[in-house]
């Protein structure tokens, strides 16, 4: 069993086994630490991390009917963060007595909702697994992401950084951590394993990261010029 974080500022990852997982169940802990390692990262939330677990022969996924939901509330995303399978729908209500213009330009999950008020909005599916980057075309400081996954394994983690995976299937696959602040991290491993993860994130990336807006100019040239008014 090897583990492996992907080029780039992610530091000082940590793999610990412990009694106590055993057959289908994974559990572990995610810490997010200050640049340099150097204690805990002041201002991030753990609990926007996404963990997911891709076996080596993929499990379906099954879409619910019902859409999820992103609301714009306070000129904020809530969640900001959602784990989705393959194929869901989710709405995107304003709750904001304001004007807001939600859009991707991430592959083929992009899309474009135009300026809507508030109401219950618009509702995308969303078929092509990946990262889906999510921000509103008025405000720079709106950002939310979405994971579409191709797998039914992921759990988000607790305030605490742990969390548990239930029900895998036995044999060889891939464990994935993904936090907005640090580089992914992957772990390739062998279900059921002998003890408990965790993985040590450094953050090195800021909460609003850098954007254009949708047509790829700057969300700070004059407002007349970009809303006409």
């Amino acid at each position: 069993m090897t583990g492996k974080g992907k080029t780039g500022p992610l530091l000082a990852l940590l793999l610990t086994w412990a009694a106590g997982a055993s057959g289908e169940d994974l559990r572990g802990k995610i810490e997010l630490l200050a640049r340099g390692g150097k204690g805990l990262a002041k201002g991030s939330d753990v609990r926007q991390a996404v963990v997911f677990f891709e076996p080596k022969e993929p499990r379906p996924t099954r879409a619910p009917e019902a859409p999820f939901t992103i609301t714009t509330e306070d000129k904020e995303f809530l969640p900001r963060v959602l784990a989705i399978p393959r194929g869901a729908k989710v709405r995107f209500p304003n709750s904001d007595p304001i004007l807001h213009n939600v859009f991707s330009v991430s592959g083929a999950n992009s899309f474009d909702f135009g300026l809507y008020r508030k109401g219950p909005g618009q509702t995308r599916r969303f078929d092509a697994p990946g990262l889906v980057r999510v921000f509103c075309n008025v405000h720079h400081s709106m950002v939310a992401y979405i994971w579409v996954l191709g797998t039914p394994f992921s759990a988000s983690p607790g305030a605490d950084g742990t969390f548990a995976l239930s029900g895998l299937p036995q044999g060889p696959g891939k464990l994935t951590v993904w936090h907005e602040q640090a580089e992914p991290w992957t772990i390739d491993l062998s279900i059921p394993i002998p003890g408990t993860i965790a993985a040590r994130l450094e953050v090195t990336r800021p909460r609003i990261p850098p954007h254009v807006d949708k047509t790829g100019r700057s969300y700070f040239r004059n407002s007349r010029e970009k809303y006409g008014g």
